[in-house]
């Protein structure tokens, strides 16, 4: 979410001024309506949010990030956590020998259509700075698209949410639908064929979103499995796909720009060995290993 180029020279000028409390003031009008939240975490370190000048605007099955104004008056340096009701998992882990994802209520699958993230790498730092005042950044995911409401809050751990619901902020946000693009998944033979698919955008975020998967997806690996003619929904933007089978193929990693012209995308599988024409079969009665 780059700023303009003139927001850019404001904010250079306005860094440069000897005034320190007019360039306060000017960087604030640049910064504060690209912020979704704002947060005050009072002398006695409790936290109330409220709702930002930003417009909620996401995108299906994609991210977007956010600006978030921290008003720290207690000059508190811990670690700021963003959640919400509408973030939680879809599933929950198994335990034992069970350890495949168990599902929730499905009325909690409806209700869990957001992924929140606080974006804590350089040039950021995970933690507060401890200053009066600071911007964080916020990235959400939603997994659906239409009119949808999240209710958003934050803590610096146990204890610091404010007396009442302040610390929560009901949020609307207008999310404008992504596109199915068609996979066309083709073996060494030209035969119609299935393929596992890493799909990450320039910033390295796995898609669709782990925590927001349902089967036949999984939460607990990178990949997802198409055959040929299967799709996936994809926001437009630039992204990486990895295409694999196995390890006696070779992967094949590719850039993609995905527009309103991009409908189909088309794999062709390479095997650096086959070992059924070597007279080897493999024992495993897992069916990946057929």
């Amino acid at each position: 979410e780059p700023l303009s180029d003139a927001d850019r020279e404001r904010i250079t000028a306005a860094a440069s001024m000897t005034d320190g409390a007019r360039s306060l003031e000017e960087i604030q009008q640049i910064l504060d309506p690209r912020c979704l939240l704002t947060i005050r975490i009072n002398p006695e370190s409790r936290i109330s949010v409220d709702r930002g000048g930003a417009p909620a605007r996401l995108v299906e099955q994609g991210w977007r990030a956010y600006l978030v104004k921290v008003r720290n008056e207690a000059g508190v340096t811990g670690v700021l956590s963003l959640e919400s009701p509408q973030a939680r998992p879809v599933y929950r882990r198994g335990t034992g020998l069970a350890m495949a994802p168990q599902s929730v209520r499905p009325a909690d699958v409806t209700d869990r259509w957001l992924d929140l993230d606080t974006y804590g790498q350089k040039p950021m730092e995970p933690q507060l700075s401890g200053l009066e005042l600071e911007y964080r950044i916020v990235l959400l995911y939603s997994r659906d698209r239409g009119r949808r409401e999240a209710h958003i809050g934050a803590s610096l751990g146990p204890g610091t949410e404010d007396i009442g619901f302040r610390n929560r902020t009901a949020v609307l946000f207008d999310v404008a639908p992504s596109r199915d693009v068609t996979l066309r998944v083709r073996d060494e033979n030209g035969r119609a064929s299935m393929a596992s698919f890493v799909v990450k955008d320039r910033f390295g975020r796995v898609y669709p979103a782990r925590s927001k998967r349902l089967a036949p997806d999984f939460f607990f690996q990178e990949q997802i499995y198409r055959a040929d003619g299967e799709t996936i929904r994809l926001p437009a933007g630039e992204f990486t796909i990895t295409c694999g089978r196995g390890p006696e193929y070779i992967p094949e990693t590719r850039t993609v720009s995905i527009n309103q012209s991009a409908s189909a995308l088309d794999f062709r599988l390479r095997r650096w060995i086959d070992p059924p024409s070597h007279g080897w079969y493999s024992g495993d009665h897992h069916i990946h290993a057929a």
